[in-house]
């Protein structure tokens, strides 16, 4: 194979496409899933299948959150940690069935955002 080509013994082109990120995005998938849940569960809001909802927020919330607090993303921690209080179904929050709705709006927005944020160093060891 000719030096002049560009293309390594890999098949790669040009040393760009082997150079991986020096970080990963762990809190993208949950973020995204809560989100989706957050968005579609919204007629739900004040019925008694809304429990599971809160349960199911509130772990993937805290999935956030790990991954925020291994990111150093004091603006995820801060939004997770939020979510995982309000939305606890053990300990529950009374709040009106419209603010309810308005509040699962911006947290699916705002756990898009943390899921893109939040960056986390790769380990080379």
């Amino acid at each position: 194979m000719r030096s002049g080509s560009g293309v390594s013994s890999s098949g790669r082109r040009g040393a760009a496409a082997s150079a991986e990120p020096a970080f990963t995005r762990p809190a993208l998938a949950p973020g995204l899933l809560t989100a989706v849940v957050l968005l579609a569960c919204v007629a739900l809001v004040g019925s008694g299948p809304f429990v599971f909802v809160r349960w199911g927020v509130t772990v993937l919330a805290l999935i956030v959150l790990v991954f925020a607090v291994r990111g150093h993303n004091w603006i995820g921690i801060a939004v997770a940690g939020v979510v995982v209080v309000l939305w606890n179904p053990l300990v529950a929050i009374p709040v009106p069935g419209q603010v309810w709705a308005a509040l699962q709006v911006v947290a699916a927005a705002a756990f898009i955002a943390v899921g893109i944020l939040v960056k986390v160093p790769r380990d080379d060891v």
